[in-house]
């Protein structure tokens, strides 16, 4: 009985998704519209996507996440916020920060319909793999949000883990840190690669999962490759003991 109700239960979330996902495209693009003379940050738009991103968390009631730490953000700050990587659910997680930022994004993600249109919208960053040109204009448009008062968001692994493990930091992130002058802040995810598995499309049931925002880590501006691994190293550190201790 146990794969049916499963699939019974994938069946559903995935309708949910398919059938609400247009209408809430068009909720943003009227917020873009309307609040364009006087919101460059997008600041509505984010808070909008924070809670169409929530909408799939509350309309799951075998989901739970728990948000921790958010004492440590100074919302008068930016910075360049940096996050261990599990799971596409991983995206919903973070959302439930309801916090300010830019995500920096695979750019075969911008193309998907309706998502995709609502990170262009909200000013989201690409990057495409292995293409020096993209990753220079990657981070210019991270210092360019920076310098508005936007912070950005960074998983430095580069993709999702498979067995839970954390891949090695690319220093992308920490270069336009210690280029801007903007303190890191680190955070960790529990318990989404049980969610949403790598590679399946199957939704879990009776996931708990939680988002810690760790301390910041204090940067000084530096254009030293060793500085930017020296940071990377610390980051990662601090979040791996965060984690599970069988995880780090």
């Amino acid at each position: 009985m146990r794969p049916i109700w499963d699939l019974c239960f994938n069946i559903l979330m995935w309708t949910v998704f398919a059938v609400s996902v247009v209408p809430l495209f068009f909720v943003a693009l009227a917020i873009r519209i309307l609040t364009a003379p006087f919101d460059p940050n997008r600041r509505v738009l984010q808070r909008f996507s924070c809670l169409w991103a929530s909408f799939y968390i509350w309309v799951n009631p075998f989901w739970q996440i728990r948000v921790k730490g958010l004492e440590h953000v100074d919302r008068r700050k930016v910075y360049v916020m940096i996050s261990n990587h599990q799971s596409m659910a991983d995206i919903l997680v973070v959302y439930r920060t309801l916090l300010h930022f830019k995500w920096v994004s695979k750019d075969i993600l911008f193309k998907t319909p309706f998502l995709g249109w609502n990170m262009i919208l909200n000013g989201y960053v690409p990057i495409k793999r292995g293409d020096a040109e993209s990753r220079k204009q990657c981070m210019q448009a991270c210092r360019a949000w920076l310098d508005k008062g936007s912070s950005v968001f960074f998983f430095p692994e580069g993709t999702r883990s498979e067995t839970g493990a954390m891949r090695p930091f690319k220093l992308g992130a920490f270069q336009l840190a210690l280029d801007s002058g903007v303190d890191i802040l680190p955070m960790v995810i529990r318990g989404s690669r049980e969610a949403l598995p790598k590679h399946s499309a199957l939704i879990h049931t009776h996931s708990d999962m939680e988002i810690e925002v760790l301390p910041p880590i204090a940067v000084r501006r530096s254009d030293s490759q060793e500085a930017a691994v020296a940071l990377a190293d610390e980051t990662r550190t601090a979040i791996a003991k965060a984690v599970k201790p069988q995880l780090s």
